[in-house]
């Protein structure tokens, strides 16, 4: 019998600034959604997903549902996601606060927002999905816009609504990720990113992004510099990539379009979000 179902709603994100040099970065929330559903079952049972996120959703089971209660209940969960998986378009991030916004409401009538991120990047950094914790990529998830966070200590630093007319044409290449070593020895120069950023020149942010990590994973820069030359605000290896997120105004959307066309890969476009994670009772 169930006791409790409840439906949680998070959007993706894009790099600003990527974290995982300076542990301090910027994102910026999209449209793309992950929807998680949690049914809270009378009866012992086996509580887990029923899909393929394992360690990282029972971390996030066992770390929100009290013991008691899984002591005499089974724990349900259900995931829909439009986000890519694997390319640096937050599909973890936003996973992981869907699944730990459904958990929670399923014991809890208020929603604390930031025991729901802790989790969260918690359970991200104990199954192994994520280095830093990705506070700033869960926190631009969670609440859309811009964030700036520190991710050593999971702090919001700011957060920001972002232009409703803006959309991010996403370009997916048919090649892997690149080598993430070289990022921890360029510190310096990706605090100079940061710093623009938190200044709110979010757009040279992303650009100088974006020539970083094409020199840390040896990744073309081409395609990058031909959509800014194109009109787009800001270009970027999203995440540790390989996708490339280049943010314009809608008249700029197919000149984009044309430039990432001429290049192996499938492109996906998504405006941008400025929506705060939702989560719905359905049953309770």
């Amino acid at each position: 019998m169930i006791i409790r179902r409840t439906r949680a709603t998070i959007h993706g994100a894009i790099s600003i600034v990527n974290a995982l040099a300076t542990f301090r970065g910027s994102a910026l929330g999209i449209s793309l959604q992950v929807v998680a559903e949690a049914e809270l079952r009378a009866g012992i049972g086996k509580s887990g997903p029923d899909h393929n996120y394992g360690k990282l959703v029972r971390n996030i089971i066992y770390n929100t549902i009290p013991k008691q209660v899984l002591e005499k209940h089974s724990v349900h969960i259900k995931v829909k996601s439009e986000i890519p998986m694997g390319f640096g378009l937050k599909s973890s991030s936003a996973v992981s606060n869907a699944v730990a916004l459904a958990c929670s409401t399923l014991v809890k009538e208020e929603v604390d927002d930031s025991a729901v991120l802790d989790v969260a990047t918690r359970a991200s950094l104990d199954a192994g999905v994520t280095i830093t914790g990705a506070y700033d990529d869960s926190s631009a998830c969670y609440y859309g816009g811009f964030v700036i966070t520190d991710n050593r200590v999971n702090e919001l630093i700011l957060h920001e609504r972002a232009p409703d007319d803006l959309h991010a044409v996403i370009f997916i290449p048919s090649c892997q990720r690149g080598n993430l070593t070289k990022l921890s020895t360029m510190s310096e120069p990706f605090e100079e990113a940061f710093k623009l950023a938190s200044s709110g020149d979010y757009w040279s942010a992303m650009n100088l992004n974006g020539r970083l990590l094409a020199t840390a994973l040896c990744t073309e820069y081409e395609p990058i510099m031909e959509v800014i030359q194109a009109g787009a605000l800001g270009a970027s290896i999203s995440g540790n990539g390989p996708a490339i997120a280049a943010v314009s105004h809608e008249g700029k959307v197919e000149e984009i379009r044309d430039v990432f066309n001429k290049y192996d890969g499938s492109i996906i476009v998504s405006k941008v979000n400025n929506e705060k994670a939702k989560v719905d009772i359905i049953i309770g």
